[in-house]
């Protein structure tokens, strides 16, 4: 696993539990280590960030994860980011997720069940909400799935599409994206099995197959996409814990919550963070990327794995670790796909990590 590694990493946190909002540090590329440089506290709750061009250099784009919520853009010239344009209402709730997609921004707002577009503007920074896609539906799990819970928001590899996963639906809706206007409109919709309530997606680097992490049952869905005619086709599941590990317990607090999923640049493995478990599953991927085998859990050098992000270069991961408060990362085996725990920073109610 060769090439660039990141120079900066930029922390969300729960300003809410105690964080400082949005944490910058540097870092080392040599040790993957992370050193803190400041933080801002310009929008409540950034749970979620996400990075993209700026002329002359690169913005940060934060949702705030509150009720009404927000998202907002930063300029990132100085050491901390700072407050790029005005802080815009994404017309929702508790947004947990954004990607840029056609000159826009789209937000998963979870507690509403919507999605919603606002323009970027030429400086990089939003402009008012462009258009709210409403989800309907619900699930079997009446405590998790009463309603629509738009979980994440993703561009297809091609840019033509917008995926939105719903943790209520137990689907994945396919969106098209009108660049002029912000409009949004639903193109299809795949039902994955009843239950599983699916939370975050990752597309393999060939750009013909996603993977669906299940929050509600650590399970890992593998399915055809085809970029043409924006169709997603579901073609098998895979466990990501050890079957003796899967069930868990009636108490919340020794239950698995898979959080994110993250796929190597080469295509040959996957990673997800499991939350409760407080792991790492690693997975291998076969030369098509149809089939996915577990093979090793690590810890995730703290409590309750909230995110999962993959350096630039393929050589560190790094994990935020929400209840314990760290960022933790780890040194990737080029050979094995195993993480090997390299060291961690304090950042309260840690949420997100992104790399520049």
């Amino acid at each position: 696993m060769m090439g660039n590694g990141a120079e900066r990493a930029f922390i969300g946190s729960f300003t809410s539990a105690g964080g400082r909002g949005i944490t910058a540090a540097a870092v080392d590329r040599d040790t993957g280590g992370l050193t803190v440089l400041g933080s801002t506290d310009a929008v409540p709750d950034p749970s979620f960030l996400a990075v993209g061009p700026r002329a002359g250099g690169t913005v940060l784009y934060a949702v705030g994860e509150s009720a009404p919520g927000v998202a907002a853009a930063f300029a990132l010239d100085g050491d901390v980011p700072a407050l790029l344009g005005t802080v815009r209402a994404v017309e929702g709730d508790a947004p947990t997720h954004l990607a840029l997609a056609a000159n826009h921004l789209v937000t998963a707002n979870y507690t509403s069940g919507s999605v919603t577009a606002l323009p970027v503007l030429a400086d990089g920074s939003l402009g008012a909400a462009a258009s709210v896609l409403r989800h309907e539906g619900g699930g079997p799990d009446a405590g998790r799935q009463e309603a629509p819970h738009a979980h994440q928001v993703l561009a297809d590899p091609s840019g033509n599409w917008v995926v939105s996963v719903d943790l209520g639906t137990d689907s994945v809706r396919v969106c098209a994206l009108d660049p002029a206007t912000g409009a949004l409109r639903l193109h299809g919709e795949t039902a994955l099995r009843p239950g599983t309530g699916p939370r975050h997606l990752a597309f393999h680097p060939s750009g013909a197959l996603a993977y669906v992490l299940g929050e509600l049952e650590p399970t890992l869905t593998v399915c055809r996409w085809d970029t043409s005619t924006g169709r997603l086709d579901v073609l098998g599941e895979t466990p990501v814990l050890p079957d003796h590990e899967r069930a868990g317990s009636a108490d919340d607090a020794v239950r698995t919550y898979p959080s994110e999923v993250v796929v190597a640049r080469d295509g040959r493995f996957l990673w997800t963070a499991n939350r409760g478990h407080d792991s790492i599953s690693v997975l291998t991927l076969d030369e098509s990327g149809e089939k996915a085998a577990l093979v090793a859990t690590v810890g995730c050098g703290g409590r309750w794995p909230r995110d999962l992000t993959l350096d630039p270069s393929g050589q560190w991961l790094y994990a935020a670790n929400e209840h314990s408060g760290n960022v933790s990362w780890f040194a990737v085996d080029a050979e094995t796909g195993i993480p090997r725990h390299a060291g961690s920073v304090e950042v309260p109610a840690a949420s997100c990590v992104v790399l520049v």
